[in-house]
């Protein structure tokens, strides 16, 4: 690897940064939990603190950097002379999986745009999104579901009173996601994260497949009897330890590539129990393939290969994008990484 390109990395994973402590404020020590709240107990001792992820030191970059290899999901489209990339990415990851390996990173610099859901090194898509998910004063949790998420908060060592200008069921998503720390895996290094990262750091375009605010409609619903019920339901899955698990077994499934356990998700989650959480289930995945099929389709036809990463739920089933892809006309062929050691 060149000493260019290795200097790109670096300047790479720094530019993830930023944006992540915007959207979920990971803090180093605990914080106390707001004094407003009756059922707050003492805060957590700084050793019962999930670990944090903090800025690598160059020695640990260089190590990375050389250890780097493929992980996740690439295929290859073709069509009109021309090869794009579809990629499946994950909503967290370790310091280790925040450097493409050589394939990924030979599709990803040889396409001429980066495409992802949301852009979220941009500053005005991070404004957007929050503006987008703030909390409303005319809408409140009931007392009692207050108090679990303000205890949800204080294990993994946020007051509450940082995630206050959040939506409560956004305060919920937040702290699911979050709870990943405890088993070693940090948001921070979240695959859409480090390829704009890198997408900037190469002067490479990047191109939002969708907006802040389509994905906020999607996350905080309008209707308060459905806010309620989507925070209740990530409350249950985070008090058993349900979320966690599921958001590990998927890490794993994507550090070793295997899109069978991926595509049985609905089957293992512990999330699908009624005919509305299957209803949320396409809402959120397969009703989204076509719009972002079509952006896709549309780019490479302009004249524009494209690299698009997306989360690897979009990859799975006969709604994916790599069959809406086929089914447009292109060459799909998935690309084989090396097998991966079962533990990094």
């Amino acid at each position: 690897m060149n000493l260019r390109f290795r200097g790109r990395l670096a300047r790479a994973l720094a530019t993830l940064a930023a944006p992540f402590a915007t959207l979920f404020v990971p803090l180093p020590a605990p914080a106390a939990p707001p004094s407003a709240t009756p059922a707050a107990s003492a805060a957590p001792r700084v050793a019962d603190c999930p670990p944090v992820a903090q800025a690598p030191t160059s020695e640990q970059v260089q190590a990375a950097v050389q250890a780097a290899r493929d992980r996740g999901f690439l295929w290859r489209i073709s069509k009109d002379g021309r090869n794009s990339y579809l990629y499946g990415t994950i909503h967290v990851g370790k310091l280790d999986w925040a450097f493409p390996g050589p394939q990924v990173r030979e599709a990803l610099m040889g396409a001429q745009a980066l495409a992802l859901e949301l852009d979220l090194t941009d500053p005005k898509t991070l404004d957007e999104l929050s503006r987008s998910t703030a909390g409303d004063a005319r809408f409140q949790l009931p007392p009692a579901m207050q108090q679990r998420l303000a205890r949800q908060a204080e294990a993994a060592c946020l007051g509450l009173e940082l995630l206050s200008g959040q939506h409560p069921v956004m305060q919920a998503i937040t702290l699911t996601v979050l709870s990943a720390r405890r088993e070693g895996f940090d948001p921070a290094y979240a695959q859409e994260l480090v390829l704009g990262g890198f997408a900037r750091a190469a002067a490479k375009p990047i191109v939002a497949l969708e907006s802040a605010v389509q994905q906020a409609a999607l996350l905080v619903p309008g209707d308060a009897k459905q806010a309620v019920a989507m925070a209740e339901q990530a409350l249950s899955q985070l008090e058993r330890g349900a979320s966690r698990t599921a958001l590990v077994r998927v890490a794993r499934a994507w550090e070793q590539g295997d899109l069978d356990v991926l595509s049985r998700y609905e089957q293992w989650c512990e999330c699908i129990e009624t005919d509305d959480d299957r209803a949320f289930l396409r809402r959120v995945n397969d009703e989204r393939n076509g719009p972002m099929a079509e952006r896709i389709d549309a780019l490479h036809s302009g004249g524009k290969t494209v690299f698009a990463a997306v989360g690897s739920l979009h990859m799975t089933g006969p709604l994916g994008l790599p069959h809406l892809m086929e089914k447009r006309g292109y060459s799909v062929q998935r690309v084989s990484f090396a097998p991966a050691a079962k533990q990094d």
